[in-house]
C-alpha cells in the first residue's frame, strides 16, 4: 500500500467517526427533547392518559430506541469489530462500554413497557419509570462523551 493510499484510507475512517459522532448527537438531541416534553406532563394520572401523551410516548420510545440502536450500531460495533486502531480510543470505549451496556438493557425494558401501538395503558408508574431512565440516561451520556472526546480530539 502506498503512502498516499494509507493516508487517504486514515481520512475516511476519521470521516466515518466524525458521522457516527454527529449521528448519535443528532439521535441524542431529539430523544432527550421528548423525554423533556414528556417529563413536563408530570403527574401521569388515569385522566392524564390522553391520546396525545400517549402519542408522545410512543414517540419518545421511538426516539430513545433510534438513539440506542444509532449508538450501537455506528459507533460500538465499529470497536466491537477491532477496525479502531488508536489506542486512546479503544482505551475508553472499553471502560464507558460496561454502562453503556447496562444502560441499553434498561432502555430496551423501558420500551417494552411503554412502547405499546396504539392500545392505552396505565401510566401511573410511568413517573418513577421515567425518573429512573433519566438517571440512567444521564450515566450513560457522561459515558459517551468521554468517547467522543476522544475520538475528536483523535480526528485532528
Amino acid at each position: 500500500m502506498t503512502t498516499s493510499e494509507a493516508i487517504k484510507i486514515k481520512v475516511e475512517r476519521r470521516s466515518q467517526s466524525h458521522h457516527a459522532i454527529k449521528k448519535l448527537v443528532d439521535h441524542r438531541t431529539q430523544m432527550l427533547a421528548l423525554y423533556g416534553e414528556l417529563a413536563a406532563h408530570r403527574p401521569f394520572t388515569a385522566a392524564e392518559n390522553s391520546e396525545y401523551t400517549t402519542n408522545l410516548l410512543q414517540r419518545f420510545c421511538q426516539a430513545l430506541i433510534d438513539y440506542t440502536a444509532d449508538a450501537h450500531f455506528r459507533l460500538y460495533r465499529f470497536f466491537d469489530n477491532n477496525k479502531e486502531r488508536r489506542a486512546s480510543v479503544v482505551g475508553i470505549a472499553q471502560s464507558v462500554y460496561p454502562h453503556i451496556e447496562s444502560s441499553t438493557q434498561m432502555i430496551l425494558d423501558f420500551n417494552d413497557k411503554y412502547d405499546v401501538d396504539g392500545e392505552s395503558m396505565p401510566l401511573t408508574a410511568l413517573e418513577n419509570d421515567l425518573s429512573t431512565l433519566g438517571e440512567k440516561l444521564a450515566d450513560r451520556i457522561e459515558q459517551e462523551d468521554k468517547l467522543v472526546d476522544v475520538l475528536s480530539e483523535s480526528r485532528t
